[in-house]
């Protein structure tokens, strides 16, 4: 019987790991069609709001802001920044705002092939994810999917719509302090917005719009270009 059932337990993790990386192969190259996160809106009645945009036709200083913003290592780590994780978890242990310590690349595991939520079961799914995308992908398509899946606000998916929600305009002609709205947003995106921002979303825009100047100058996005 236990031997049954190993049995079957390896079948099943060896049918995960095939399907999985095919998975990630797939999307290599073709745009994610739809995510849980847009199916969660959908069934909460609102309507989704989308438009598939390349990196290069996506104003250069948005990946650098989402980058200020997100994930200062993101061209130098491989999917995991430990030392970003343990200062969050540091500053949490010591009360006042909650903040995360996960990659650019991680969340775009979790949006592209996972839900948000969940505990330890869905953050084991989300490091097999982003060790695939970070092997498969690589940084450029990392970055290219984030910008486009990412929720911008409710209902509204990627930069692309971010942008002429908000300015207006395609994203790409986001000026700096656009781009460092729409990157103020991206952490609660149900909670702010880009336009007229108030309080730490304000404060916490304009910093990201200043430090945009350092990842070009100090090449903290040299993997895009």
């Amino acid at each position: 019987m236990i031997r049954r059932v190993l049995r079957l337990s390896l079948k099943l993790a060896l049918w995960f790991v095939a399907l999985s990386v095919l998975w990630v192969a797939v999307l290599r190259f073709v745009p994610p069609p739809f995510t849980l996160t847009m199916a969660g809106d959908l069934m909460s009645g609102h309507t989704i709001t989308k438009e598939w945009t390349p990196l290069s036709r996506i104003d250069p200083d948005m990946p650098r802001a989402a980058i200020a913003g997100e994930d200062s290592r993101f061209c130098e780590h491989h999917g995991f920044d430990f030392k970003a994780m343990a200062g969050a978890a540091y500053r949490n242990s010591q009360g006042g705002r909650i903040r995360g310590g996960s990659t650019i690349s991680q969340q775009t595991a979790k949006n592209v092939f996972l839900f948000q939520g969940g505990g330890y079961v869905r953050k084991a799914f989300e490091a097999w994810f982003t060790l695939l995308i970070e092997t498969i992908w690589g940084k450029r398509r990392i970055m290219e999917v984030y910008l486009n899946v990412a929720e911008t606000g409710i209902g509204t998916y990627g930069v692309e719509a971010g942008a002429i929600r908000y300015f207006n305009h395609s994203a790409d002609r986001l000026s700096t302090s656009e781009a460092g709205r729409i990157a103020a947003v991206l952490p609660l995106p149900k909670k702010r917005a880009a336009i007229s921002p108030r309080g730490f979303t304000r404060r916490h825009g304009n910093a990201i719009a200043s430090r945009i100047g350092v990842v070009r100058r100090e090449g903290l996005d040299a993997c895009l270009r």
